[in-house]
């Protein structure tokens, strides 16, 4: 009987260790991200996620991904984020050349978007006009310009 009981209560430990970690677990959620209006012609799509107003200012992002752009579409996720205000930058690099190409004046001649579909003043939109909530898992579109 004393087994019995030393095992049960071990048992229990186990229960309520996982009992308190599974909000842990609970609390990363999902961005999904689907892109859109890319060149028809094959491309590389660069994404970069970040989540402060200081990273996405000075380009250091918290992670990022490329994926292949077929037919102007591609989609990608980035997992396991805490819950917070994450914005994204993308471009389809068209020729290959692993940036984005500019103008002699600094416009950008392949396509490229961001989070909210957020369009800047000569230049790239604030944090807080691309940032997303993420509480819990989300889905969101960038159209390509």
């Amino acid at each position: 009987m004393h087994f019995l009981a030393l095992s049960h209560r071990r048992g229990a430990h186990a229960l309520c260790a996982a009992a308190l970690l599974a909000p842990l677990g609970a609390l990363a959620a999902d961005l999904s991200l689907s892109v859109a209006d890319g060149p028809a012609a094959e491309a590389t799509l660069y994404v970069a996620l970040y989540d402060s107003a200081a990273g996405f200012s000075g380009s250091k992002s918290l992670a990022a991904q490329t994926t292949p752009l077929r037919g102007g579409a591609a989609q990608l996720r980035f997992t396991g984020l805490a819950p917070g205000r994450y914005a994204l930058r993308v471009f389809a690099d068209e020729n290959g050349n692993g940036k984005l190409d500019t103008n002699p004046v600094g416009m950008p001649i392949e396509r490229y978007g961001f989070s909210n579909d957020a369009k800047g003043n000569r230049g790239a939109p604030d944090f807080e006009a691309a940032a997303l909530n993420v509480e819990a898992d989300v889905q969101t579109v960038i159209h390509l310009r």
